[in-house]
Formats: structure tokens, C-alpha cells, sequence
């Protein structure tokens, strides 16, 4: 039995190495080397699973590269890729060097770029501070979640991916230079500072019902890490204390198992890719949610119609349900080793499940709870502005794992709360939980561990 399906195996792997699924092949788990496994194992269920493995890779493609016709708005509408090539290159104003982009938080994977460009890099011998050299990193489909259309030498339209909010690298290379990290949320990203170099933001202007200048002003008030996908749904750019209603840019790993999406529950992974593909990345494809046509809520989406959108050449919707297989393999980071005091964390386990009452909601091993995971802004001690630009007016319960790799930036959808230990401060008032300094410390190694 084990050496029939060993041959199975065998004969899979050289067909998906025939086809350039190296990557796939090599992530086959070889569970049948055991020998309870050999007499378990089905050969007959082996085309499913590489059915699974080519909906993953498939699903790994359009997250990483799928611009779902988006350029369009970012080419076309906002001529940004005019700005990102310079005068000298054909487009407008100064351009966009590498430095220029790494400090935007704009990365490179290291993996898309050649033996001699890598040395040159390492050497100095490469211009970093030359716009053209990133026209080069953009032909070598090199800049993370940015592709780049060429017309000859010149660049001629810039598109977005997933990738460019919810990845981000190693930096095994040099600080924004390193293999890629799915699923990661790009906390160094400037998205405002981006869109606000774009020189035509009159149609967005349009949209707002307001005037360019302001535009800019909004975009500026965002910050590195944020974004505000509720404007153009609402048009309310800012808290009512003056600060900038954009959120956090959350994690998309770790989502397998958990029903809602977002700090605000809006529904779930495949309601909000395909909203966030149509209404925020600005691609062609369809888009149904009646929810939107709340006028009072949404005054904006109600009166464009984007509720119900639906473009001639749909690029969108065939890709989702890869894209959603392909997220839902994405787990949560283990936390490095020494970045927490293990004996504390131990110890904050049985915090969380007893004194802390965490556990109530953020339950184990989802870390969030199995089925409606949201909550009022009372029941949590926060104010509801930003749950009430959502349908259901209520904050997801947020999965726990992975916490350690998106703390730059705070915590929570706006980032109030600077640290864990001011999330456990609040909760330990607001709830009256009774925690001491060592119980507080060691439930934060806690959540610093998952």
C-alpha cells in the first residue's frame, strides 16, 4: 500500500514539475510515510488534493498579482503612474526613487530580483535614489502588491493587489528588501501619502463633493499603517475630536474558522474581498450589497449605486473563491523565540482563561468566538463611531493569534490603546477584573506568545 501511493506521489510531482509547480509540489504533505498512514491513505483521494494544491497556488497568484483591472482608476482616473515615473521618464514632477518608495513602506521581494540587480543593490552600484531604477523594480514585478504597465520604455499604467495592503517582507535583505510574508499587515505602508501624489484626484474630489486641496488634507491625516475604507461610503474623513477616522490595516492570515471580517463585522473574507476588489482597490467586476443603499448611513454609496455593480467584463468574481482557499491556508506566525518571558506566558494562560475572563469571547483555539463574533461599543467600553459607519453597527471580536507581528501602530481598529498593556489596563478597569501588576504582565506575555 505505502509504496502505491509513494508512486502516486511520485507521478504527481513530476507532472506538476512538467507544469512549473514546483512550489506546489514541493508543499505535498507526505503524510503516507508512516505506516498507520500507508494503511489509511486512499490514493483515490490524491486527484482532490491536488485539486487543492493547484486552487491554493491559483488562489496565492491572485492574491500576490491580480490587479482586477484596477488600472483603470489608478492609471487612467488618477494618472498615478505619472507621478511614480518623474518627469524624466516621461510622466510628471520629480518621480518616486526606491528610497522614495521604501520610505512610503512600499517593499520589495528579493526573490523577484536577478543575481546582478541584488549586487548592485549590496555594492551601492545601483542608484537608489534614481526614479528610473524604480521603473526597473517595477518591470521585474519586484514592488509588492504594484504592477506596472509599460508601453515601450515608458510607464503607462500602474494597478494594486492584496498584497500591497496585507503583505510585507523579512527584510532579509536590507529594511523593506526580503521574501515575501503573505498575509502580513503592512503597518509601514503610507496609503494616503500614495494616492495623494496621484495628479488627477478631481473625480475623487467629485465623489467627496468637496475640493482637491481637501482631498489631500484627508489623505495626509491618515498616517503610515491606516486606512479609511469607509469613505467613499460615508464621506465622514474624520472622528468628531478632530481625528482621522482611517483604521488600521488588520492582518489577513489566521482567518480560517472565524465568520466576520473586519474591525466591524461588515460579513465575511469573501463579502469584503469583493467589496474591497470593486470599491477600494477600484477593479471591474460585481458587487451586491443592498445594505449600501442607506442613504442616511451611506450617503455616498447610496447615491452612486454601489450596491449594485456590475461591470461589462467582470474580473473580479471568478478569481474570489481561490483567493478565499488560498487566504484560508494562511496561519497565524508563531511569536520568535525570546520575544516573550515564556514562564510568564505559561502562567497568563490561566489568567486569560479564568480571572481575565477573556476566554469568554476570544475563545481558544480560535480566539474568537464560534459563530456571530461581534460586539456593541458598550459592552467593550469604547465609543461607537467607527461601528456605526458599519451595517450592524457592532466590533468584531478580533482573533488573538498572531498579535506580536502587527503591534506597530497600537491596537484596536484606530490604534488608541499604544500597547497590549494599555488593552489589558482597559479592560481591567472597565470590567473590574481585580488584576495585579504580575497578573497584568503575564497575560500580556500571554498574547505576546500566540
Amino acid at each position: 500500500m505505502l509504496r502505491t501511493v509513494l508512486v502516486v506521489v511520485a507521478e504527481a510531482t513530476r507532472k506538476y514539475l512538467l507544469n512549473g509547480w514546483l512550489a506546489a509540489a514541493l508543499t505535498i504533505p507526505i503524510v503516507v510515510c508512516t505506516a498507520a498512514a500507508s494503511d489509511q491513505y486512499d490514493p483515490r483521494n490524491f486527484r482532490v488534493d491536488l485539486q487543492a494544491l493547484r486552487t491554493i497556488d491559483a488562489g496565492r497568484q491572485t492574491f500576490r498579482f491580480a490587479t482586477f483591472g484596477s488600472e483603470a482608476f489608478w492609471g487612467d482616473e488618477l494618472q498615478l503612474h505619472q507621478a511614480i515615473a518623474g518627469a524624466k521618464n516621461g510622466g510628471i514632477g520629480p518621480g518616486v526613487s526606491p528610497q522614495a518608495a521604501l520610505q512610503l513602506g512600499l517593499k520589495v521581494d528579493v526573490d523577484a530580483l536577478p543575481p546582478q540587480v541584488k549586487k548592485a543593490i549590496r555594492t551601492g552600484a545601483l542608484d537608489l535614489t534614481d526614479p528610473s531604477n524604480t521603473l526597473q523594480l517595477l518591470r521585474l514585478n519586484a514592488v509588492i502588491g504594484l504592477t506596472g504597465t509599460f508601453s515601450g520604455d515608458r510607464l503607462s499604467a500602474v494597478g494594486i493587489q492584496c498584497a500591497l495592503c496585507h503583505s510585507t517582507t523579512d527584510n532579509s535583505f536590507a529594511p523593506g528588501i526580503g521574501h515575501r510574508l503573505d498575509g502580513w499587515a503592512n503597518r509601514d505602508l503610507n496609503v494616503g501619502a500614495i494616492i495623494a501624489a496621484a495628479p488627477r484626484l478631481e473625480s475623487v474630489a467629485a465623489l467627496l463633493s468637496t475640493d482637491v486641496p481637501t482631498v489631500r488634507k484627508v489623505l495626509a491625516s491618515w498616517g503610515p499603517g491606516k486606512f479609511d475604507a469607509e469613505l467613499f461610503l460615508d464621506g465622514r474623513a474624520f472622528q468628531p475630536d478632530g481625528r482621522s477616522a482611517a483604521t488600521l490595516i488588520p492582518p489577513a492570515f489566521g482567518l480560517a474558522g472565524v465568520n466576520l471580517h473586519t474591525w466591524t463585522a461588515w460579513g465575511s473574507v469573501t463579502h469584503w474581498n469583493a467589496l474591497v476588489a470593486n470599491l477600494e482597490m477600484h477593479g471591474k467586476g460585481t458587487f451586491f450589497d443592498p445594505r449600501l443603499d442607506d442613504a442616511v448611513k451611506f450617503p455616498i454609496a447610496a447615491r452612486e449605486g454601489f450596491g449594485h455593480i456590475h461591470a461589462d467584463e467582470d474580473q473580479i468574481t471568478p478569481l474570489l473563491p481561490e483567493l478565499h482557499v488560498f487566504q484560508l491556508t494562511l496561519n497565524s506566525p508563531s511569536a520568535p523565540r525570546g520575544s516573550f518571558d515564556a514562564s510568564a506566558a505559561q502562567a497568563g494562560r490561566a489568567v486569560f482563561n479564568g480571572k481575565a475572563r477573556c476566554s469568554s469571547c476570544h475563545v481558544p483555539p480560535l480566539f474568537t468566538e464560534p459563530g456571530y463574533n461581534a460586539h456593541s461599543a458598550a459592552e467593550i467600553g469604547i465609543d461607537d463611531f467607527q461601528a456605526m459607519r458599519s451595517p450592524d453597527g457592532k466590533y468584531r471580536t478580533a482573533p488573538l493569534r498572531g498579535l506580536w507581528t502587527h503591534q506597530k501602530g497600537g491596537f484596536y481598529h484606530d490604534g488608541r490603546f499604544p500597547t497590549l498593556a494599555a488593552v489589558i489596563n482597559h479592560y481591567n478597569e472597565f470590567m473590574s477584573l481585580g488584576l495585579n501588576a504580575a497578573e497584568r504582565y503575564q497575560l500580556e506575555m500571554y498574547l505576546k506568545s500566540l
